[in-house]
């Protein structure tokens, strides 16, 4: 019954986007089909097919492995503060509890660096152009939509340099690509904060979140051209294109400058988080404090909360993605706050909500960290403006008139590729939390 649901829940927001297409007419439905055949066959493959699972699986061993490596210079650096909750270090001393600073954020550096030395082996640059040739061949775009949308699976914001003498002439259909495949997908240097962040609650979360990384790209172009359909005639249409990327001098220069990159990266999620938690808390209380008399004016509780709110809006879809009733009013909370208080955030308070409810369906934490695995929220979208407007100042006109619809389309991506993995969730399917 969820599976049909789910499937559902497919159509209504392949609907739901074309509804709000800026030309419905120009939709191209060879992407959507193509896009949407992707997705299910590299679902298939790592959820039904026996051998599937068996690389999924692996898959996740290989991060955890390459996780428990990075925290052995966190643990140097910041003592027992690194110590993942449940465990001791070497002197036998417990852990003081979940800290994000020193436990998650600290270890995106060491990805960071880890994924810098794999762009100068040339290993990474071999995977994202066979994304990027898949893209381009099955569903008929730009080679430079594809190369971004492809980087987008192992990178943030920086992707779009590798495509950088192509920003100027893209169109805005393009340009509509290239922010939404960046807000529907995590960088790999990230995805070490969720995996610490969860992995004590859900223990095969790093094969779920490399799986939702990478069905997060052909979901993105889906929605970008729903919502944004191509009306010109790009540059690179049906031409497969290599990225421009610098070379590092040298391995440990590789090492340093990824190192150096991870830092920045850190203090930038450090500064939204402050800044942001702040700004919600204060937006909170200014709710609550005109909602309470309204609640008592009318007799009828109402979350006044900005977290509140939202659930109330992502409720039907939250719904429509398959997750159970009696989840859907805690789960839609969180996929709603994720839109402005960043999935960091989102996560977290999904691994509070495992932790305190052991009644709650693994079926609804699959689904759900399907639906809040990507960069979908508020700050994501000045950060990618931004980033891309300073390399390309004459389109920034054009960037910021695509932003929020960018935003919707990153945030129905996700739930696309949510809907897919409650259509394929079965109880003795590796998506069950315990693998």
């Amino acid at each position: 019954m969820h599976a049909v649901v789910s499937l559902c829940g497919l159509v209504v927001l392949l609907c739901f986007a074309w509804l709000l297409s800026h030309n419905r007419k120009a939709v191209n439905w060879r992407v959507v089909g193509w896009g949407l055949g992707i997705q299910f066959i590299f679902a298939l493959f790592i959820f039904v097919i026996p051998a599937g699972s068996k690389l999924f699986l692996l898959i996740n061993d290989v991060v955890n492995a390459v996780l428990d490596s990075a925290t052995e210079g966190t643990k140097f650096v910041f003592g027992p503060l690194a110590v993942p909750p449940g465990t001791t270090d070497a002197a036998g001393n417990p852990s003081p509890g979940f800290i994000l600073a020193t436990q998650s954020l600290a270890t995106i550096v060491f990805f960071a660096a880890l994924v810098s030395v794999l762009y100068y082996v040339g290993v990474m640059d071999k995977i994202i152009q066979g994304f990027a040739w898949l893209f381009t061949r099955l569903m008929r775009i730009s080679g430079a939509e594809s190369l971004v949308a492809s980087s987008n699976i192992f990178v943030g914001v920086e992707a779009s340099l590798m495509v950088k003498p192509y920003l100027a002439k893209m169109t805005r259909s393009e340009l509509n690509t290239v922010l939404t495949a960046g807000m529907a997908t995590i960088a790999s240097s990230m995805l070490a904060a969720y995996v610490m962040i969860l992995r004590n609650g859900f223990p095969t979360i790093a094969g779920h979140l490399v799986s939702a990384s990478i069905l997060n790209a052909p979901a993105a172009i889906i929605m970008s051209k729903l919502l944004y359909p191509e009306e010109g005639h790009p540059e690179t249409l049906g031409r497969h294109v290599k990225g421009v990327q610098e070379k590092e001098d040298g391995l440990f220069a590789s090492i340093i400058n990824g190192a150096n990159s991870g830092v920045r990266l850190v203090v930038g999620i450090v500064a939204l988080l402050l800044a942001f938690l702040g700004l919600v808390a204060l937006v909170n209380k200014l709710f609550l404090l005109a909602g309470n008399p309204i609640n008592s004016l009318i007799g009828i509780h109402i979350d006044w909360s900005l977290k509140g709110l939202l659930g109330y809006l992502f409720y039907p879809f939250t719904v429509l993605l398959g997750i159970p009733l009696a989840d859907a009013g805690a789960i839609a909370k969180i996929l709603g706050e994720r839109v402005i208080v960043t999935e960091v955030v989102a996560f977290q308070d999904l691994a509070s909500l495992i932790a305190t409810n052991p009644q709650i369906s693994p079926r609804s934490v699959v689904i759900a960290t399907y639906a809040l695995t990507g960069f979908a929220h508020v700050a994501s979208l000045a950060i990618f403006v931004g980033g891309i407007a300073a390399l390309v100042p004459a389109r920034t006109r054009d960037l910021s008139s695509l932003g929020f619809r960018a935003l919707l389309g990153a945030t129905l991506a996700t739930m696309l590729t949510a809907t897919i993995a409650g259509l394929l969730y079965t109880n003795g399917s590796v998506l069950l939390m315990n693998g």
